[in-house]
């Protein structure tokens, strides 16, 4: 019997658990009491963990044109054959997909095989929403700016949606303990029947496509008003014409006939969300009209970067802020550098590139004309994702080199050239970051069975099958942290609240042994954000669509 204490990793709030282990993969789980994501608490999800004991219908060899091969062989052959398809179509001729679920060191090393080797930075992640692009496009950086702590100092909590209960019930369990210690307001706003029976001060029953013109209402109400900060900050710079453009339609009256409202229950509500200092608002991640609503609001009313004050996306992948430190995204590089010259060259010269991507690449519906136009010829997919697999299948079948790391025998139908085992979440070893920036360790609960490798393991044995060897030599997880790590401090003077460099020297006994920490303090409290001239922007209005960002 061992104890081991590791993460649920099954969606993105990051709760921590205390197992025990036993023979024949037995599993006790319970919350982990010091974690400070959860404190001890655990929903219904972590039941999912105890799935991954059985064995049965489990990939456990790696197979080859559906024949099981060694991993000596797998390896020389995937690594002979990448290298005809680059040589032949060039450094844009690879494309990868990557779910939502794994560690941060796996995403890493994925992300510089790719772009620093491979020289393309096709990334296909369907699990990432627009709250990544949005954060960029206004803060200057893809910083969540408000942390889980934010619960028990806030005034009010704004609920955009049930997705808090639906998707993430220890964070709204949170949220329902503070009522009931500090008297926070709630206020829900989502469609009728959403939230039944939820304890709540306020719930409008708006539909999903005039959420967003509630919002953009309460922000022309609040310019009028002249509520904005108050603070001596300065504010952050608006597109131009942005208020002129935002007066149509967002009146408090033409708001109330676009929601189903009355003008006066439209008002109760601006003037509640005015009156408070300290709100949280939680919203989904995915659609990007609201995220921008919310963003502009709170930046124009400067409730950010104050306790219980601020924006607080919650993204659906369990790791999805692990991948977009590292990089792992189609439009951005690594450590929170985009595109430009300057981070292209320092990239390169860090990770001792030899092809190095020039541009951001392509994902989702333009990824998949590429590979049917034959700009793409080999794809590789790591990290089960069950919302992808058509997208997955259509990919597949336009390639002539598909490679897949799966943990499910039943992938051995699909087509794919080769099939790698991997590890189910209880099996994974490394670290993951949870949506407030809160790093900790996801240990390994059962030793891994089989010939399954972790998705770093695999990756590395292929470079360094094609001569890379120098420049991936990971031996452990706490080899690529230790990069991951310098990367981020790397030429980094203060232009990015991303900065690991505390966790540079870190040894092999410190990283078994890592405890939850938060990167970045409290982002922005001193009223700059990482922009050329330290201010804020307002994002430009969403007005014709409400639909989420590809």
């Amino acid at each position: 019997m061992a104890i081991v204490r590791s993460l649920c990793g099954e969606c993105a709030v990051g709760c921590g658990i205390r197992a025990v282990t036993g023979e024949e993969r037995r599993l006790h789980l319970e919350g982990d009491s010091a974690h400070p994501a959860n404190g001890g608490l655990l929903c219904a999800k972590a039941k999912r963990l105890r799935d991954g004991c059985a064995l049965d219908g489990r990939l456990l060899h790696p197979l080859v044109e559906g024949r099981r091969q060694g991993w000596e062989r797998t390896i020389a052959l995937l690594a002979r054959r990448l290298a005809a398809v680059l040589l032949r179509h060039g450094p844009g001729s690879v494309a990868l997909h990557v779910g939502g679920g794994m560690p941060t060191e796996d995403y890493y090393v994925a992300n510089k095989l790719m772009k620093g080797f491979f020289g393309s930075a096709h990334i296909h992640a369907p699990w990432r929403g627009a709250i990544d692009r949005l954060h960029r496009a206004a803060f200057g950086e893809d910083v969540m700016p408000a942390s889980f702590e934010d619960i028990g100092s806030a005034g009010l909590i704004l609920m955009i949606g049930d997705a808090l209960v639906t998707d993430h019930p220890v964070l709204f369990d949170r949220v329902q303990a503070m009522r009931a210690e500090s008297g926070v307001r709630l206020v829900l706003v989502a469609p009728a029947g959403a939230g039944a029976g939820l304890d709540v001060d306020l719930h409008l029953p708006v539909a999903q496509k005039a959420i967003a013109p509630l919002l953009r209402g309460l922000l022309l109400h609040v310019h009028d008003a002249d509520m904005g900060q108050a603070d001596g900050r300065p504010p952050a710079l608006a597109p131009p014409d942005f208020w002129q453009s935002l007066r149509p339609g967002h009146d408090i009256w033409s708001v109330a006939r676009t929601c189903g409202l009355s003008p006066q229950g439209v008002r109760d509500f601006y003037d509640l969300w005015a009156s408070q200092d300290r709100v949280l608002s939680l919203f989904s991640a995915e659609d990007a009209a609201i995220s921008t609503a919310i963003l502009n609001l709170h930046l124009v009313t400067g409730r950010i970067a104050r306790p219980g004050a601020g924006p607080f996306a919650l993204g659906r992948a369990a790791n999805g802020m692990g991948a977009r430190e590292v990089g792992c995204l189609a439009d951005t590089l690594a450590a929170h550098r985009d595109f430009t010259p300057d981070s292209i060259v320092d990239a390169q010269r860090f990770w001792g590139a030899r092809t190095m991507a020039q541009a951001p690449g392509l994902e989702g519906e333009a990824l998949l004309q590429a590979i049917r136009d034959g700009a793409v010829r080999a794809l590789i997919s790591i990290g089960d994702d069950a919302g992808a697999m058509d997208w997955l299948a259509q990919a597949r079948s336009g390639v002539t080199l598909s490679i897949r790391a799966s943990t499910c025998a039943d992938a051995a139908a699909d087509g794919w050239t080769a099939l790698l085992p991997a590890p189910v979440g209880i099996e994974q070893d490394g670290t993951m970051t949870a949506l407030d920036r809160l790093v900790s360790r996801q240990r390994r609960l059962f030793d891994l069975p089989g010939e399954v490798r972790s998705g770093w393991w695999m990756l590395t044995r292929i470079a360094q099958a094609m001569g890379w060897g120098d420049a991936f030599h990971y031996e452990r997880p706490a080899d690529i942290y230790r990069e991951h790590v310098r990367l981020t401090a790397y030429g980094n003077i203060g232009e990015r609240v991303l900065n690991l460099k505390r966790h540079a020297p870190i040894s092999n006994p410190a990283y078994a042994e890592l405890t939850p920490w938060r990167w970045g303090e409290v982002p922005f409290d001193d009223g700059r954000f990482p922009t050329p001239d330290g201010r804020a922007r307002l994002l430009p209005l969403q007005l014709s669509s409400d639909a989420a960002m590809d």
